[in-house]
């Protein structure tokens, strides 16, 4: 527990920059992860590259609820550490390693249930259906592992631990180099399994990591097997679990709508336009992985002393992680005005679909401090534990507002490509001011501090 006193005690600046850093590191990996796979996916045909593509939006929506249980999780046990409440975090973390594979069992039910559905009404039919279903039912059935990695890293966060989670993800990255030609093409007693080795591979690398995240908990003491009765399932427990993570997971899932809506509305300037914003977005994310990791140390430190009624420290690091963010964001603004051209050539040579990646980026770069706002209001708010409001606003930017704009825009008006990402950059910034100001409020009026 030693972690948890530092996080109540030591310079705000430090503990952010302990955390964030390992976590935006381990971020950083897990994009050049799927960068691998979609590498590979190639080597078998364009076809496969699709159907790994559609079957990753489904995907997401099984990480999406991961990911929003384990930050809720992780709210929880920080708020019980900061009080000093070590038998309750205990508790809770016993049974919140279950209650997260628990939800993957179901989901991968469902997904076995409804995939090829999902499949279908995105398009997908004949071979390309069934390279779709070749890849996800091996997903489907590692869900699980998937599942139990997001309740221990959930452990881990809260006390302060992101090197664990990033060592994993720096690990799964170059497993992955030699793992998916090895399924992919076969090797001695090993069969060519093609698309599905891509994916048996990822399985495998979750395994690997499940046991190795296992027994950095374990050391934590955090988890024991003194109490058997501790992993028993309490709805009081899972009541708590489902109000904080609803949000966070719905929060997920309405991102992934918003994507579709946005990619309908780009597709109206033709395909270059769709492969130009393509492009253009896998390059402003690496740009956002800084403030990524910012929103996880946001999470643990307000957690804790939240929990510990050090409001000053809430608040303070608030304001120092705002600070970092729009640091971060104005270097990404440089590099990509400077860089941003070339960047985008390095993955379509086309001028066309260049430049309709620049149109985007030469807008979308200006909305990095907003993004900043609204990452690190939602994890505040998170740690609060005062998540719905999260919901409201990821309604309001990713649909609401997005459709409103993008119709107008698009439909109504007839206006050019880069017309749009003005557009969306008032509308992310309305969000953003909505967020900083709500989040402001309500820490005043529940730390009873002037902000």
């Amino acid at each position: 527990m030693n972690k948890n006193k530092e996080l109540l005690s030591k310079d705000i600046p430090t503990l952010i920059k302990q955390l964030a850093i390992p976590a935006s590191t381990g971020m950083l990996f897990n994009t050049l992860y799927n960068v691998v796979d979609t590498y590979y996916a190639g080597f078998i045909s364009t076809q496969a590259v699709s159907a790994l593509t559609i079957s990753f939006m489904v995907f997401f929506l099984i990480i999406g609820l991961g990911y929003g249980f384990s930050s809720a999780i992780t709210a929880i046990l920080g708020n019980s550490f900061g009080k000093r409440r070590n038998k309750l975090a205990s508790i809770h973390a016993h049974k919140g390693l279950l209650f997260i594979p628990f939800i993957g069992i179901i989901l991968t039910i469902l997904g076995y249930i409804f995939a090829s559905d999902m499949f279908i009404l995105l398009g997908a039919k004949d071979e390309y259906l069934q390279d779709a279903i070749t890849y996800i039912n091996p997903i489907l059935f590692g869900t699980i592992f998937f599942m139990f990695n997001f309740s221990l890293n959930s452990i881990l966060v809260a006390l302060g631990d992101t090197k664990t989670y990033r060592n994993t993800l720096i690990f799964g990255f170059f497993a992955n180099l030699v793992l998916n030609p090895l399924f992919m093409f076969g090797f001695l007693f090993i069969p060519a399994m093609g698309l599905s080795g891509i994916a048996i591979a990822t399985v495998l690398i979750q395994v690997i990591n499940m046991f190795y995240m296992f027994y950095k908990v374990l050391q934590t003491k955090v988890i024991h097997f003194e109490k058997p009765s501790y992993f028993l399932p309490d709805l009081r427990v899972y009541k708590l679990f489902f109000s904080q993570g609803i949000p966070a997971s719905l929060n997920m899932l309405i991102m992934s709508i918003g994507s579709v809506i946005l990619t309908y509305f780009v597709a109206q300037y033709g395909l270059m336009a769709v492969a130009g914003y393509g492009i253009a977005f896998r390059v402003e994310q690496l740009m956002l992985l800084p403030t990524l990791g910012l929103s996880t140390a946001v999470l643990t430190i307000v957690s804790n002393n939240f929990g510990a009624k050090k409001y000053d420290r809430v608040i303070e690091t608030l304001k120092i992680a705002i600070k970092y963010g729009f640091i971060f964001s104005t270097i990404g603004i440089i590099t990509l005005t400077i860089f941003g051209k070339f960047l985008i050539s390095l993955f379509d040579s086309n001028p066309t679909v260049i430049d309709f990646g620049i149109h985007y980026l030469l807008v979308e770069i200006w909305i990095f401090y907003a993004y900043v706002v609204l990452f690190i209001c939602v994890s505040t708010l998170q740690a609060i534990k005062k998540p719905k409001m999260i919901l409201y606003i990821a309604l309001y930017r990713q649909i609401v507002a997005k459709l409103i704009i993008a119709y107008l825009i698009v439909k109504v008006f007839e206006l050019d490509f880069i017309y749009l990402w003005f557009g969306v950059l008032v509308m992310i910034y309305s969000a953003a001011i909505f967020a900083y100001f709500y989040t402001n409020s309500l820490l005043k009026r529940v730390c009873n501090k002037i902000l």
